[in-house]
């Protein structure tokens, strides 16, 4: 029985029948070579974000109806569950408020990578969405570093740009062979000593006694290849030394935006914000947000509001602190929260959609209030843009003239500004979301003394929310 024949043999033999022993050297050797172009392997999203918030927890096993044994491990891990209560290590992160942004700062790596990877809370500092500043840096000093979103991004746009270049010219390319053929056959039946075509390029040149005209729409290979080529990586090419090149400091910080830190503070316990190494309690964070979330702001807002916290706490701890000392605590700056202040509903939308297991971001690049996701930037866009309106439907607010007035101001909505956010959405592939607050009647009436601390379950079950999605109607997509 004979053997087949190897086919690498066979190739070079026809090679070098058809062209010569030197072209199929020379053939080999560049496929030899060629470097194999890998790509690189995606982080596995699904594990890094397996936890959906910063909290540890013990789920029970899933009911079952068609199977009564559902029931039995349900009833064995409860009494387990009693009996040997499961060992927690809770883990609280720390942070500060900063009055120059308005925002909460978490500065400790470990806190970081652990609020984004579990529930995407924050935005890095000198980055897009998620914090990866130290990577970016590290890439291009030509240390080795996981691809970021930013870079992942910047590909996509830069192979975008080169493909719309190349489509471009394809286009251009055939409508001058369609025109150079529709030349040629008006020419047959006229005079070809007075036409001639012989210097015309198909390729959007022409040549004319020695010289070539360039066609000013296509771009140059230059100009292009210029575009798309990145900054050198190399830090050797830097002239940086290793020992430079490995000391980076991670100058990045998360930031929190206001209802981001009072929903990790208030509804997880999972995050703690200090002043001078004292941490702060709910109420205060409470009250500090809201003066922070009104315009304008008083320069002395954070102060008078430290101030009189302290005031109460001594006051609470029977210390009765009179004299000059006294007269230092001033707290004049110090005003109510008002039922329709900014941060208040917009944290009642927050907390309303977060604890039905959506995850919130910001939305203002799009106009609106919040993006909803259903799992996180990571995975998909978002699938709802969020815009808050106010309602003052309460009998309170049309018990005077005034109020009448004043109310229906702040209600007041023309058809342009649901027009332009609507149209915004639709283009951005998003379904709008109108969410209606009930703005209930005053509430923090005594804030300089007993009602200072707020009672924050009895001021949230006040606010009501109201849910209404709003599409735009098109003839072409919604026939009957």
């Amino acid at each position: 029985m004979e053997h087949p024949i190897s086919i690498q043999p066979a190739r070079s033999e026809v090679t070098q029948e058809n062209n010569g022993p030197d072209t199929a050297t020379d053939a080999m050797e560049v496929d030899a070579v060629k470097p194999r172009t890998t790509r690189p392997k995606r982080p596995n999203y699904a594990q890094i974000h397996s936890k959906p918030l910063p909290i540890e927890t013990h789920p029970l096993p899933a009911f079952i109806p068609h199977n009564p044994l559902s029931i039995v491990r349900i009833a064995i891990a409860l009494i387990s569950h009693s009996v040997w209560p499961p060992q927690v290590k809770r883990i609280v992160h720390k942070a500060y408020f900063s009055t120059e942004t308005h925002s909460v700062h978490v500065t400790d790596p470990a806190s970081i990578r652990a609020l984004w990877e579990q529930g995407f809370f924050g935005t890095g500092s000198l980055s897009r969405t998620e914090p990866r500043w130290l990577d970016q840096e590290k890439r291009k000093r030509g240390i080795v570093a996981m691809q970021t979103s930013e870079e992942v991004t910047r590909q996509r746009r830069a192979e975008r740009r080169q493909f719309k270049l190349e489509r471009a010219r394809v286009e251009r390319e055939a409508i001058e062979q369609q025109r150079l053929l529709e030349e040629s056959q008006t020419a047959a039946h006229q005079d070809l000593d007075k036409f001639s075509f012989q210097n015309v390029s198909v390729h959007g040149t022409s040549e004319t006694n020695g010289l070539r005209e360039i066609d000013p729409l296509e771009p140059s290979p230059q100009s292009v290849q210029a575009v798309l080529e990145d900054p050198p990586s190399d830090s050797k090419a830097q002239g940086l030394p290793d020992e430079v090149v490995t000391r980076i400091v991670d100058q990045e910080h998360l930031q929190l935006s206001l209802e981001e830190a009072f929903f990790l503070s208030f509804s997880l316990g999972a995050l703690e914000v200090c002043k001078d190494q004292t941490t702060l309690p709910v109420y205060y964070l409470f009250r500090l947000y809201s003066a922070f979330s009104k315009f304008p702001i008083a320069e002395n807002t954070e102060r008078h509001l430290h101030n009189l916290f302290r005031y109460r706490q001594w006051h609470n701890a029977g210390i009765n602190p009179t004299g000059d000392f006294t007269g230092s605590l001033e707290f004049s700056d110090v005003s109510s929260i008002t039922p329709d202040n900014t941060f208040v509903y917009k944290y009642i939308v927050y907390h309303h959609f977060r604890s039905l297991g959506w995850i919130v971001r910001t939305g203002v690049k799009f106009g609106v209030d919040y993006l909803l996701y259903n799992r996180g930037p990571a995975f998909s866009h978002a699938e709802f843009g969020v815009m808050i309106v106010p309602t003052y439907s309460s009998p309170y607010w049309s018990e005077t003239p005034e109020r009448q007035v004043e109310c229906k101001a702040k209600e007041h909505r023309d058809w342009w500004w649901l027009h332009r956010i609507n149209r915004v959405q639709a283009q951005v592939h998003k379904t709008l979301m109108l969410v209606y607050v009930k703005i209930p009647p005053p509430w923090d009436f005594d804030h300089r003394n007993a009602s200072f601390e707020i009672n924050m379950g009895e001021v949230l079950k006040s606010y009501k929310v109201q849910e209404f999605i709003f599409s735009r109607w098109t003839p072409n997509r919604h026939r009957g």
